[in-house]
């Protein structure tokens, strides 16, 4: 039921931002709501895909993100709500990031587990299709809807600051377009 919840509350946030969500159906990859902007100029359009987790716990949520965790934003407009479901009576919150922003801290979250020095050698070995993101890694994304009133790729980097300093070390993925250099550290689109 997460995913379900997950998806009807994000519309109904959008909506309440002036946005006109629609539902796609199941099977279409990489995007779970399409939506436009009936407030903005120009009429903008975004993609979501919406990953949503129950928390049931003190303990940080975590979303496994799948196959589409490496593909990187084709369209400007490609966003993550990664949505936190808590106990009934407390209200959903989400974190609003660009696809390219959890792919990169999706990455580096995973290449710092397997290469964990303190980890037993040959007991990490997951692909980046089974790796999961927690909180932590986007907790300044919290309830950032304002992000989406801009294309993605005038976010500013915002992931967890340990893992941005990781990127000397391990990189990004293959066609990320941060090899090229990373945006400014914050978002001026507030």
């Amino acid at each position: 039921m997460a995913k379900l919840v997950g998806e009807h509350w994000v519309c109904s946030e959008l909506a309440r931002r002036g946005w006109a969500p629609a539902l796609t159906r199941d099977g279409l990859a990489r995007t779970d709501i399409l939506a436009v902007s009936m407030i903005l100029p120009r009429r903008p359009r975004i993609e979501v895909q919406v990953k949503a987790a129950t928390k049931t716990s003190p303990r940080q949520v975590s979303w496994p993100l799948g196959k589409t965790v490496g593909l990187q934003d084709v369209s400007g407009a490609e966003w993550f709500v990664l949505v936190v479901i808590p106990e009934v009576g407390d209200s959903p919150y989400a974190y609003v990031v660009p696809r390219d922003h959890v792919s990169a801290g999706t990455y580096l979250e995973h290449q710092e587990w397997l290469t964990d020095p303190a980890a037993a050698p040959g007991q990490r070995n997951a692909q980046m299709p089974q790796s999961r993101t927690h909180e932590e890694t986007f907790a300044r994304y919290r309830d950032r809807w304002d992000l989406l009133d801009h294309p993605t790729t005038e976010a500013g980097v915002m992931i967890a600051d340990r893992l941005v300093a990781l990127i000397p070390r391990l990189g990004l993925p293959a066609g990320h377009p941060w090899r090229d250099g990373l945006p400014a550290p914050e978002s001026d689109c507030s």
